[in-house]
């Protein structure tokens, strides 16, 4: 059995409908599948989640107009009769909430899709449930899941999208449909987990940054989540975790090369043949860095200053120590609302020599199970980044030495990537 998900840029249009199709018909073990809403049909074009996110906020009817013409000309083009007068109507009726009008562009697509296979259409309302905080209920949605589709040879079911205890619409993060299939794949104990989407798998990195970027033929779920985490975006990251722990493999595939031989994510590995399998990274980080004399000697002084960032709902992604200095690396979206007042609550808490707050910072994740014991690692990868006059700022290694994560200046995270790709894969 096969669970299939495709992404919003394979069902773009009616054209894209057709493939997809096409592909779900090509080999009868694709039994299930989870379908996103329209993307894009070009570099110009709007995404429907978009079009229904800006309806939503401006409450023009003026608004609304595009989004039911991609639907009616998906339909037109497919040549089926569906219906979707009285959706686009229900739709029309504002006052909605964000959720439950961004959950429409997948709710009509995996109608559209069902109708075109001729196959039943299973409403993530029915089998998709969050608990009051807003969290995924895993173990009430599998049993969901499995009683709903176990009856049924074939079904397509919307992604992005389930229901909150009070009946209200609630939808996972953006690129969530990843985590819908997963669901369904780990619920029906699948034996590959599909996933769809417009590029040859995935890739060492960024091809917008690095051209040439080849994708890999394998991954393991750890690396694959620290990659996905640190920018990567084929994949979203928390869409590994359902099928990790029924041990499914992913595929994930071009639907416009079908016949490339795509990415597998697996649980386990064969020994690599370098230290490192992909780079990724993001932009927008804040650093702070706490100055105090012997603060190593002082019981609970992480402590509070993390009690500061709890209070103001700040995560923090990184956090370095040294005799008289704490430095924390933070998103710095998180802080915009919070700044002032955060740096004046970690004074009260801690009473600091000096806080410093460094924007404009960048993360790059190097991540390789090969890297696990392998001496001079790290020597290649700051030689390579000192090579190209790049300067770091923020050094730090997990655990598991599974990654080497670095900070640089947001005017060198493309630099820097190219830098770390030539020296390990060039």
């Amino acid at each position: 059995m096969i669970v299939a998900k495709f992404g919003g840029t394979s069902l773009a249009d009616g054209a894209r409908f057709r493939h997809v199709a096409e592909i779900i018909r090509a080999d009868p073990n694709r039994r299930y599948v989870v379908v996103s809403a329209p993307g894009k049909r070009c570099d110009s074009d709007i995404k429907v989640t978009d079009l229904l996110y800006r309806f939503q906020q401006s409450g023009n009817q003026a608004d609304f107009a595009p989004i039911e013409a991609r639907f009616r000309e998906i339909v037109e083009d497919l040549g089926i009769s569906l219906d979707l007068s009285q959706d686009f109507a229900e739709m029309k009726q504002l006052p909605h909430n964000a959720d439950y009008l961004a959950s429409c562009g997948e709710y009509l697509s995996a109608r559209i899709m069902a109708a075109f296979l001729d196959w039943p259409f299973v409403d993530a309302e029915e089998c998709v449930f969050f608990d009051e905080q807003g969290n995924l209920d895993e173990v009430k949605t599998r049993h969901a899941l499995f009683e709903k589709l176990r009856r049924l040879p074939h079904a397509v079911l919307p992604g992005y999208y389930g229901v909150m205890p009070d009946g209200q619409i609630h939808t996972f993060s953006r690129g969530g449909s990843d985590i819908s299939g997963a669901l369904v794949a780990s619920a029906m104990d699948a034996q590959v987990y599909e996933n769809w989407t417009d590029v040859d798998g995935m890739l060492v990195t960024d091809p917008r940054i690095v051209p040439q970027a080849a994708p890999l033929r394998a991954i393991t779920y750890k690396e694959l989540r620290e990659l996905a985490y640190r920018g990567a975006t084929v994949l979203h990251e928390d869409s590994v975790l359902p099928v990790r722990r029924s041990g499914i493999p992913i595929h994930i595939l071009n639907t416009f090369r079908p016949q490339a031989p795509g990415s597998w994510i697996v649980p386990r590995g064969e020994k690599p043949d370098g230290p490192i399998t992909g780079i990724a990274g993001r932009k927008n980080y804040t650093a702070i860095q706490i100055e105090r004399e012997n603060t190593n000697s002082m019981v609970g002084y992480v402590r509070r200053i993390l009690s500061c960032l709890e209070h103001w709902n700040v995560p923090f992604e990184h956090l370095a120590t040294g005799l008289g200095s704490v430095c924390l690396v933070v998103p710095t979206d998180a802080m915009e609302d919070c700044r002032e007042q955060l740096k004046e609550d970690i004074t009260l808490a801690v009473h600091p020599d000096s806080i410093l707050m460094e924007d404009h910072l960048a993360m790059i994740a190097v991540v390789g199970r090969g890297m696990t014991g392998r001496p001079g690692v790290c020597a290649r990868l700051f030689s390579a980044l000192g090579g190209s006059g790049i300067s770091v700022r923020v050094i730090d290694q997990g655990a598991g030495e599974m990654n080497v994560i670095v900070g640089v200046a947001e005017p060198d995270f493309e630099p820097a990537i190219r830098a770390i790709h030539r020296e390990f894969f060039e």
